[in-house]
């Protein structure tokens, strides 16, 4: 049998698969963003737009979990919830939120951080709307974060949904629907040789995209 502890720490990877050509960077991160999501679905369309949405609770106790960018735009980055979530209620406390993408056969990651919004009843409609009929059937059915009892069964429930609503049009609820994350912090970071790493930042000053580089 492998033993875990022995293989983590003699697990090596040299990146060298790209680097980030400092001279022929955009003014804006979206732009350098765009760039880099479009490489990721090539490689892994399933989950390129899977991301770590980090928030923290009234009692300064940081959560993670991985979400789905469902919207992007030079605003900011879209996600879609439950509004009475663990997620949510920690955001109606606090909004500044930290978000992290990771493209491990690009040797990349995304570092993001800035505050959310609710979007408007419109656009959630809209892509409540575009969902598969059990996916709106699913945000009916769950009230995330609840506990409920370990020998749960959705299926039963899930099946008298459908036949009351009898193919009937099914409304978003309304505790159900999107935020926007409007980015004061971008970080591209791309894997190098000999962990000297490529670490481009963007930080949002008086109105404007500022530039600058981290050491690795």
């Amino acid at each position: 049998m492998s033993n875990p502890k022995k293989n983590i720490k003699k697990n090596r990877v040299d990146y060298n698969k790209s680097c980030i050509d400092y001279n022929m960077v955009p003014d804006s991160p979206y732009d350098f963003f765009n760039s880099w999501l479009e490489a990721a679905i090539l490689v892994d369309q399933d989950n390129a737009n899977a991301f770590v949405l980090s928030t923290v609770s009234e009692d300064y106790l940081p959560s993670s979990r991985v979400v789905l960018l469902r919207g992007l735009s030079n605003e900011g980055l879209i996600f879609f919830t439950n509004y009475n979530s663990h997620k949510s209620l920690e955001l109606s406390n606090n909004n500044n939120v930290s978000v992290n993408f990771f493209w491990s056969q690009l040797e990349r990651q995304v570092r993001v951080n800035g505050v959310v919004c609710k979007i408007s009843d419109q656009e959630s409609d809209d892509y409540f709307d575009s969902r598969p009929i059990d996916s709106q059937l699913g945000a009916i059915l769950s009230n995330q974060s609840e506990d409920i009892p370990l020998a749960y069964d959705f299926s039963e429930k899930l099946v008298r949904l459908r036949s009351d609503l009898n193919n009937r049009k099914i409304d978003r609820p309304e505790y159900w629907g999107g935020y926007l994350i409007k980015a004061n912090y971008f970080e591209f970071w791309q894997g190098r040789p000999s962990r000297l790493h490529d670490r481009l930042c963007y930080t949002f000053i008086n109105g404007l995209w500022k530039k600058s580089r981290k050491s690795p």
